[in-house]
C-alpha cells in the first residue's frame, strides 16, 4: 500500500472535519450554554439547565432541534479546510520529520509530524471558535439577539476592534492544540 499525498490527505480531511461538526455540534452548543449560564445569586433560585439532558430538552422545546445547530455555519466552514490543512500538514510533517526510504516513524516522529500540522489550522480556528460561541450563548426566544449570523457578527467584531477582536483568544486555541 502506498502513501497518501498531501492532495488525498487534504480530502480526507476535509470529509471528516463537515462529519465531526455535524456530528457533534449539539453537544458544543450544550456544552457552551451550560458553560455560560447565569449562576443564580437568589438562595433557592434554580439555575437555567439543572445538567446536560435538560439543556438538551429545553433547548429543542424552546428552539426546536434547529437550536442544537445555532452557529453551525461558522465551524462548518471552518473546520473542512482546518481538517484539510491539518491532515495535509501531518502528510507533510511525517515526510519532513520522518525516515527516508518508508521505514517506521518513531514515536517522537509522529508526534513532531502531528504537531507541524496543528500550527497552520489556528489562523482559520480562532475566527470561527469565537464566532461559535458568541453566537451559541444567544439563547432562548426572549434572548437579546445581539448578532444576527455569523456574517453579522465578523462585521460587528471587527467594527469594535479590527482583527484583534476577530482573533482574540487565539493564543489559547494554538496552545489547546499543542497541548
Amino acid at each position: 500500500m502506498s502513501e497518501m499525498g498531501p492532495g488525498e490527505y487534504f480530502i480526507c480531511g476535509g470529509f471528516g472535519g463537515i462529519c465531526t461538526v455535524l456530528v457533534g455540534h449539539p453537544l458544543d452548543t450544550v456544552k457552551v450554554r451550560l458553560q455560560t449560564m447565569a449562576i443564580p445569586k437568589v438562595a433557592g433560585e434554580s439555575p437555567l439547565y439543572r445538567g446536560t439532558l435538560d439543556c438538551f430538552q429545553k433547548t429543542i422545546r424552546n428552539e426546536g432541534i434547529k437550536g442544537l445547530y445555532k452557529g453551525m455555519g461558522a465551524p462548518l466552514v471552518g473546520v473542512a479546510p482546518i481538517f484539510a490543512i491539518s491532515f495535509m500538514g501531518y502528510g507533510v510533517g511525517k515526510q519532513i520529520f520522518g525516515p527516508s526510504g518508508g521505514k517506521q516513524l518513531s514515536y517522537l516522529e509522529y508526534f513532531t509530524a502531528g504537531a507541524f500540522s496543528g500550527i497552520f489550522t489556528t489562523i482559520i480556528m480562532a475566527p470561527g471558535e469565537r464566532i461559535k460561541c458568541l453566537l451559541q450563548i444567544q439563547q432562548g426566544p426572549n434572548a437579546t439577539k445581539v448578532y444576527d449570523g455569523p456574517l453579522d457578527c465578523v462585521k460587528k467584531l471587527y467594527k469594535q476592534g479590527g482583527l484583534a477582536s476577530i482573533y482574540r483568544g487565539a493564543g489559547a486555541t494554538l496552545l489547546r492544540g499543542k497541548l
